[in-house]
């Protein structure tokens, strides 16, 4: 009887331990590579604040845009809007259906009114230009963090412990 006891705590043990390291507990921020057999997730924590933004400096016309998001649904992803300087190559010169572009001083402010995806992917680009993603008061220069010349698959999604350890958490 002890020793079906002992076996019985050692297995219900093992489970929780398991339960602990494998389920997907940790919401964070989340980049995986594409085109690849094995790819690495790098992350960040989410914490309470649901908002971020991507700044980068456009590659032609070398001046900063601004993309406001923010995380809604548990893991989907709304595009608030976007704020440029040049209506140049890429950029939007027009509202598209629930779309309002208004322009104050010097500045083009692209507003959705509710565009909700599930992920996006992002290329690294090989240009010394910025590129980073802002985080509550942190910023993560993504040219630094992820490799140039590769795309992510940007989502927000939870990981297990096991999955973190595997990763690479962005500073």
């Amino acid at each position: 009887m002890r020793k079906r006891r002992i076996v019985f705590v050692i297995a219900l043990c093992c489970i929780c331990f398991g339960i602990i390291i494998f389920l997907p507990l940790q919401k964070v921020f989340a980049f995986t590579e594409t085109r690849i057999d094995n790819p690495k997730v790098h992350y960040i924590p989410f914490a309470a604040d649901d908002a971020f933004r991507i700044r980068y400096t456009h590659s032609i016309h070398k001046s900063e845009v601004l993309e406001y998001y923010q995380c809604v649904e548990e893991k989907r992803i709304q595009m608030l809007g976007m704020e440029y300087e040049d209506l140049a190559i890429g950029m939007p010169g027009y509202a598209e259906e629930n779309q309002t572009l208004t322009q104050r001083d010097g500045k083009y402010f692209l507003q959705f009114d509710n565009e909700v995806i599930d992920n996006f992917t992002i290329f690294i680009g090989d240009l010394d230009l910025d590129l980073v993603f802002v985080y509550k008061n942190d910023e993560y220069d993504l040219k630094k963090d992820l490799q140039r010349g590769k795309s992510y698959l940007f989502e927000v999604k939870r990981l297990s412990l096991y999955e973190r350890w595997k990763g690479v958490r962005l500073k």
